[in-house]
């Protein structure tokens, strides 16, 4: 229950891994609480100094890490020691860059030229003969950043291409450290129901 209230307070949540024991059920527990919960977050590692390196040893780590906890791909890992102090003073500048991405505002004719930019390289699902059509999207707000996207059918907007929009729109403007919420919506919904919440 505090774990709960502290990620309900907090813009950004530290997601603490002992190097030693590597990322635990509690660990992927809480983890998933402060993603559906929209917070930023960073996977620090620490007694990193506790373990024996070699080549790749800190890339293998970083994949076992992402591997167990494949909902937080967009969450920087930081490796350090509080015993020694390795990299502690880094920390505080990446929470501070995550809170500004978990905060960022993207305006919506440049957003919308990231997605036609999207839509011209990959082109939309098609089903039955029908092809999806999306007409534009908007941020509507931050903490974490959502956006609502129009469509002609919110049946043929798949899983799979709402991905795809998401990571272009990741590597465009970054993101780092944060969830990204979409909600689709049909443009000739004249009730506007926001129907179809997806968080991905």
């Amino acid at each position: 229950m505090r774990t709960l209230l502290a990620i309900e307070r907090a813009d950004v949540c530290l997601m603490l891994v002992d190097a030693t024991e590597g990322v635990t059920e509690q660990d992927a527990k809480i983890a998933g609480e402060a993603h559906e919960a929209g917070k930023g977050v960073i996977i620090v590692v620490n007694k990193w100094d506790a373990i024996e390196k070699e080549t790749g040893t800190l890339e293998q780590y970083k994949k076992d890490v992402y591997d167990k906890l494949k909902y937080l791909a967009y969450a920087p890992i930081i490796f350090i020691s509080a015993k020694t102090g390795q990299r502690v003073n880094k920390l505080f500048d990446l929470i501070n860059h995550v809170a500004e991405q978990n905060s960022m505002r993207i305006s919506t004719s440049i957003l919308n030229q990231v997605i036609n930019e999207a839509i011209a390289m990959v082109q939309p699902p098609t089903d039955k003969g029908k092809r999806l059509k999306i007409f534009y999207g908007t941020q509507v707000s931050t903490k974490p950043p959502t956006f609502v996207i129009f469509v002609n059918s919110k049946e043929l907007f798949h899983f799979s291409y709402e991905r795809y929009l998401v990571n272009q729109i990741r590597k465009e403007f970054g993101l780092e450290g944060t969830p990204i919420r979409t909600i689709i919506r049909e443009k000739n919904d004249s009730k506007g129901d926001i129907q179809n919440w997806q968080e991905t």
